[in-house]
């Protein structure tokens, strides 16, 4: 029994018992929980999702606190998955909710038991572990979705839902097909993405190239794409949120339709 039976009060006005049943039994595993991941979680948990899976390798820095979640200045240093996981129950105690601290790789894949996931999420930034993510998500009976970039954006009307092979304009996108198809792997099935075709400058001003590399973050770039950490493209706290709030959303209409 639920401590709080208000909390699901308007959620279950629109979804209606026997979907709210549904979203308790749904589980669901989140690759990335950064500044898209981060809120993707807390759609998914605030929407009444009962199992929630947390992946991620790093730690909180303080070059995080203006787009993921959890990052503040008190928990600066902190495990990401740990810090989700804190606030995460602080919204309902009664999810269950798991963290792994690893990287997704080809290597070790199988230790995630895709298979025992309704819903699987990528909000993954390195792309070759994004691309094996991709492939092996879509080998499962799982539900897939995938964020493309949310770096270089500031205008929240470009962002759009769209199928991995339709998506333009993008360049994680266009770097991903590059992927599959110089190396003739391609996903098992067709999938949606939320993606922006907008793509800016990143702006320093004031700043010598010594003081822009200090703000770097200490992750290897993959296949040279310059769409990732280690070139520390600006990002925004209202993309990034509207991404992983729509990643979320994916999940719950999914689940609505069902049922419709």
């Amino acid at each position: 029994m639920n401590e709080f039976p208000n909390i699901f009060n308007r959620t279950r006005r629109i979804m209606g018992n026997e979907r709210m049943k549904m979203l308790e039994d749904t589980k669901v595993i989140l690759f990335g929980v950064g500044g898209v991941g981060s809120w993707c979680a807390e759609g998914l948990i605030r929407s009444g999702i009962g199992h929630l899976t947390l992946v991620d390798f790093d730690r909180i820095s303080e070059t995080n606190i203006n787009r993921q979640l959890m990052a503040t200045t008190r928990t600066i240093g902190q495990v990401k998955t740990e810090a989700l996981k804190a606030h995460l129950l602080e919204i309902n105690p009664e999810t269950e909710i798991r963290t792994l601290r690893k990287l997704f790789t080809e290597e070790n894949y199988k230790e995630f038991e895709l298979d025992s996931y309704d819903y699987i999420i990528d909000a993954v930034d390195s792309l070759k572990d994004k691309a094996t993510l991709i492939l092996r998500a879509c080998e499962t009976q799982a539900k897939f979705f995938s964020s493309m970039g949310a770096a270089l954006k500031v205008d929240p009307t470009k962002i759009q839902v769209a199928e991995f092979w339709n998506v333009r304009g993008c360049p994680l996108g266009a770097a991903l097909r590059k992927k599959f198809k110089r190396n003739h792997t391609y996903p098992a099935h067709k999938f949606l993405c939320v993606y922006d075709e907008e793509v800016l400058q990143n702006l320093c001003d004031g700043e010598s190239e010594e003081e822009i590399l200090q703000l770097t973050e200490p992750i290897q770039p993959e296949d040279s794409l310059k769409i990732n950490k280690a070139v520390t493209n600006g990002s925004l706290a209202h993309i990034t949120a509207i991404f992983g709030f729509t990643l979320s959303g994916l999940v719950i209409k999914d689940i609505y339709d069902k049922k419709r």
